[in-house]
C-alpha cells in the first residue's frame, strides 16, 4: 500500500452502506500500525458531525455530508497523503468553512500532508503553503496563493477578474 487516501470530486462513498460502515471499511483495506479503533476516532474527532450518522446510509447524506464522509474515510485509510479532488465544490456555502477548517486540522494538528485539486481560487484555503497553477497540461505559476492573487496574467487562468 502506497499510503495515499483519495476523496474523489463525486465523493465515491457507498450509498448501500451507513456511516460507520464507510469509515470502518478503509480500516479494512490497509492495515497500519495504528489500531483500527483508534484511526476511526480520528475521523469521527475530525468530523463531528457524522458521530450522529452512524446508522445512517450514505444515500440519505446531504450532498456536505457525503463529501465529509467521503474525506474521513480517505482519513481512516491512516495515510501519509491525503489527495482530494475538488473538496469543496457544489458545497453549500455554510459548509465550506466546516469543510475547510477539517482540512485544516488534518493538515496542521494531525501532520498529515494535504494535496487539493481544486479550480476555484476562490476555494483555496489561506493555510495553503503551496500553489500551482496548471494551464493545458503546463505549470505556469508555482508560488504562494498570496502572490498568485496578486499576479494579473494569472487571474484569467484562476478565476479573477482581469
Amino acid at each position: 500500500m502506497l499510503g495515499i487516501g483519495f476523496a474523489p470530486e463525486e465523493g465515491g462513498i457507498f450509498a448501500d452502506l451507513t456511516v460507520a460502515e464507510n469509515i470502518e471499511i478503509a480500516t479494512w483495506t490497509r492495515p497500519t500500525a495504528r489500531a483500527a479503533a483508534e484511526r476511526i476516532a480520528e475521523a469521527y474527532d475530525v468530523f463531528p458531525k457524522l458521530r450522529g450518522y452512524t446508522t445512517r446510509g450514505g444515500a440519505q447524506l446531504s450532498g456536505g455530508e457525503r463529501r465529509m464522509l467521503s474525506i474521513a474515510r480517505a482519513l481512516a485509510l491512516d495515510p501519509e497523503l491525503l489527495l482530494l479532488d475538488e473538496p469543496f465544490e457544489g458545497l453549500a456555502p455554510a459548509i465550506i468553512p466546516v469543510v475547510t477548517d477539517s482540512i485544516a486540522a488534518i493538515a496542521q494538528k494531525r501532520g498529515r500532508a494535504v494535496l487539493i485539486a481544486e479550480s476555484n481560487i476562490h476555494h483555496v484555503p489561506e493555510y495553503t503553503r503551496r500553489l500551482y497553477v496548471i494551464e493545458r497540461g503546463e505549470i505556469v505559476f508555482a508560488g504562494l496563493p498570496k502572490d498568485a492573487r496578486r499576479d494579473p496574467s494569472l487571474t484569467r487562468i484562476i478565476g479573477g477578474s482581469a
